[in-house]
């Protein structure tokens, strides 16, 4: 397999779309005689006036069942299935953010209440459950349950299952074109620059940030004329300590790296279970953006002082919570 490819943020490149911003749904259609026969027994159950408890926790996945049989659902052109992601992927996701990893999260009110916004954080953890997090924090926490779309790397899409579950969920990749597409369309965008440098850092330069790119977070921001939204996560660094990395092994794999941490792979399986961590997210004030002139985005100068502007207030927040944390755990 190929060296995994990032895309650098900014890099315009030609991507084809359908047009429109909701397409049908195209699932593989079930056999003919399995919908006629399940949708019928479906009908008055989904139709049913939903009562107390768990009548209408079953009446709600019925229609859900029935919806998903005969296709009556809606994918935005980016592949995101919202009533999926609502019903099924963040029930999955909830009990890490709340009963494993215990998220704390602050400063929720710095995030608008509607319209596009840019969420730069920082990446760390080895694998990208921080991500994953961010996206429940923002969904749970925020007053309007906004949703947060994700830029991902190469890799991510690259990946059998993956790829699906995160189309599903509302991500694409990291490149400037679908980010203002979607900044411009009133949406939450995150963006974790460090890329692979910040994930699979060793753990000795935990909550150090690493560099930040080019600035194409910035360009992309000013042209849709979005506020970026600085995150500091706390939390994620000691889930998978990385003592080190198998680099031959990597590139036999065609990975950025591979993990050696204190129980993988010597415990195998076992070993990829996360350390329970204590989380905190911290949302910072936004910078806006729509005060610059057009040809702002074109300003070499402008993209790296905003850019540091925003890599200093991540990092100097991420140590302000760190004093402030009891222990990694508690």
């Amino acid at each position: 397999m190929a060296d995994a490819k990032v895309i650098p943020f900014g890099e315009d490149r030609p991507r084809r779309r359908p047009s429109g911003r909701r397409v049908r749904a195209a699932p593989p259609a079930p056999p003919e005689p399995v919908v006629e026969a399940v949708a019928p027994l479906l009908e008055p159950v989904a139709q049913k006036p939903a009562g107390a408890g768990w009548e209408r926790k079953v009446a709600g996945g019925l229609s859900f069942l029935r919806r998903r049989i005969t296709g009556e659902y809606e994918v935005d052109e980016f592949g995101y299935d919202k009533e999926l992601t609502d019903q099924v992927l963040m029930s999955l996701m909830r009990p890490l953010f709340d009963k494993y990893f215990r998220v704390e999260v602050k400063g929720i009110e710095n995030i608008p209440k509607e319209g596009g916004a840019l969420i730069v954080a920082n990446h760390s953890g080895t694998l990208p459950l921080d991500g994953l997090m961010l996206q429940v924090a923002v969904h749970d926490h925020h007053p309007a349950q906004r949703h947060l779309r994700l830029l991902a790397a190469d890799l991510v899409f690259m990946l059998p299952v993956v790829n699906e579950l995160a189309r599903k969920a509302g991500h694409t990749l990291a490149c400037a074109e679908d980010a203002q597409r979607l900044l411009e369309a009133g949406d939450l965008v995150g963006v974790m620059p460090e890329g692979f440098k910040g994930i699979g850092k060793p753990f000795g330069d935990r909550y150090k940030l690493q560099r930040f790119g080019r600035g194409g977070f910035v360009s992309t921001a000013l042209r849709a004329g979005t506020p970026i939204v600085p995150c500091s996560i706390v939390g994620a660094e000691e889930i998978y300590p990385m003592v080190g990395n198998a680099k031959t092994l990597a590139r036999l794999l065609g990975i950025p790296y591979f993990p050696i941490t204190p129980t993988f792979p010597l415990l195998g399986p076992l070993g990829a279970v996360p350390l329970p961590t204590k989380w905190t997210i911290q949302f910072g004030e936004p910078i806006a953006t729509d005060g610059y002139a057009a040809e702002a985005a074109e300003d070499p100068m402008l993209m790296f002082n905003l850019t540091d502007q925003v890599r200093e207030q991540i990092q100097h927040t991420l140590y302000r919570l760190l004093v402030q944390r009891r222990s990694v755990f508690f």
